[in-house]
């Protein structure tokens, strides 16, 4: 998809409407910070597995100024590890095969309050946030995010005694069905469902519907199914006073047969009946190699640069050449163009390069990068799983960032790279179009266009070789602010208006 393409389809999905819109009714909402409880499947604070773990953090402390905002999650035992001293502050029943639970309140140190959905049959346990030791996704994932949904809504409806929220913002569908349980209630708390993956819709067996508490009569098009089964998804999506996705320009992709996934339609609809808009996702401020504590080197940016990389090639096991150093920070997946990056590996590696990829995924990617990795020891590091400070480490050290999505909602990859001075090669897709100066601060190609892709490498060698032209790439790019300041005034405004109009 071309760059104008892209920014067309941006019409598709109308901005967050401005608060001249808002009646005089709403005036008093003006006056004081509307109550919000955020929910969400992970809080990098406590548990990270994607990028909505990064915004679960980032996000609701952005939105502080603006709401008095309150944190959902589920009470994963890596959650119950970094908490402190839980308040409990409700008792809700089950529903249908959903279990009861109790929910506990933590204060985290810069007064953010956090809500723990506890439930130790559905959450105590090994393994990761969605999949088993075996790799594979719980079987009982529709009752364990069902039990997540259910309970904000119970929230809504005055469960917490010491605080209620006016509106919802849900995300993903591991929150979304929380729309419909409100619904259903008939108490109809107002709620954002902010859609992070389309391609990602918490699909069930149809039988699972009494199970999850789901009325029969919203088993239909115009509630959960998806061809014969149950999508949280399409629940939240159909239910929800509002929907926004990542970015502006994956608002617009999300309408289309290519990136719809199959709700394409719906989500034109959406756009048409103007409940659809695009937000961009932000970064918080310590993705800044001047004020990072973190940096294991702090030197002034002409400096820092190659210390950073002799670091990383250190712990990677790689010469210490000079030479360029890609990256890649990812989830090891085909959205994510992994195929791609290991087919270009020979040229970055023929060409004199090194590369560095981080990530876990898809177990035939992760064997094709550890067997990468063992035929070119001194050119090629790879880590399967994921570690913050690392991570930081490698976006400090890295000359190029390597982003082939296939599709992008946002991307937070690219913003941190960017910030780091490393220079993101992406594909010219969803957040990737938004965040990248083409030419100025990266270089974009078409999603899944090989020929590009080894085009844009050979161009990051040509750059290498200018230490003048890679400089100046270095402060454009690091010039780019990608804070929550304009995407917290929207959802603020967005809130005081699904508000509004429930009064």
């Amino acid at each position: 998809m071309s760059v104008n393409a892209a920014a067309a389809l941006v019409t598709a999905a109308p901005r967050t409407p401005p608060l001249g819109r808002l009646s005089g009714s709403v005036l008093p909402l003006l006056r004081r910070r509307p109550r919000v409880l955020f929910v969400a499947p992970e809080m990098a604070d406590f548990v990270q597995v994607g990028g909505l773990g990064a915004v679960a953090s980032s996000l609701p402390r952005a939105m502080k100024a603006h709401a008095d905002i309150r944190v959902l999650l589920p009470g994963y035992r890596g959650v119950l590890a970094r908490a402190s001293a839980l308040d409990i502050v409700a008792q809700l029943p089950g529903a249908g095969a959903i279990p009861p639970c109790s929910i506990g309140r933590a204060a985290l140190a810069d007064a953010m309050h956090v809500y723990i959905v506890l439930c130790a049959e559905l959450y105590d346990r090994d393994g990761e946030l969605y999949v088993g030791p075996d790799g594979r996704d719980w079987p009982d994932n529709d009752l364990r995010f069902a039990r997540l949904s259910l309970a904000a809504a119970q929230i809504a409806t005055g469960e917490c005694a010491d605080w209620r929220p006016e509106a919802l913002h849900l995300n993903d569908w591991q929150s979304a069905l929380a729309a419909g349980y409100s619904f259903w209630s008939g108490q109809r708390t107002p709620a954002v469902l902010t859609i992070h993956n389309l391609a990602h819709q918490g699909l069930f067996d149809a039988s699972r519907r009494a199970a999850l508490a789901i009325p029969e009569a919203a088993f239909g098009i115009d509630g959960v199914e998806f061809h014969g089964k149950i999508s949280f998804l399409k629940g939240g999506i159909n239910f929800a006073s509002r929907v926004t996705t990542v970015s502006e320009v994956y608002a617009g992709e999300v309408t289309t047969q290519a990136l719809g996934c199959g709700l394409d339609g719906l989500m034109a609809k959406c756009a048409r009946d103007g409940r659809l808009a695009g937000i961009l996702n932000g970064i918080d401020e310590s993705w800044d190699p001047r004020n990072d504590p973190r940096c294991p080197f702090n030197y002034d940016a002409n400096r820092w640069k190659g210390r950073y990389a002799d670091y990383v090639r250190g712990a990677f096991g790689l010469s210490l050449a000079r030479a360029p150093l890609f990256a890649v920070v990812s989830r090891f997946v085909q959205q994510k163009g992994v195929d791609l990056v290991l087919r270009a590996a020979e040229t970055i590696v023929r060409l004199g390069g090194q590369l560095v990829a981080v990530g876990r995924g898809e177990p035939q990617f992760e064997k094709a990068f550890r067997n990468l990795s063992a035929r070119a020891r001194d050119a090629v590091g790879v880590r399967i799983g994921f570690e913050a400070e690392e991570a930081r480490a490698i976006f400090a050290g890295a000359d190029f960032l390597l982003m082939p999505s296939r599709f992008e909602p946002c991307g937070l990859s690219q913003m941190y790279a960017q910030r780091f001075g490393a220079i993101p090669l992406a594909a010219r897709t969803g957040g990737l179009v938004e965040t990248i100066e083409d030419g100025k601060t990266g270089f974009l190609f078409d999603p899944g266009d090989e020929a590009q892709f080894i085009a844009a490498i050979k161009t990051a060698f040509e750059i290498y070789a200018s230490p003048k032209r890679l400089s100046d790439l270095r402060r454009s790019a690091m010039a780019k602010r990608f804070d929550w300041t304009e995407s917290a005034r929207l959802y603020a405004a967005l809130y005081r208006d699904v508000i509004e109009a429930s009064v």
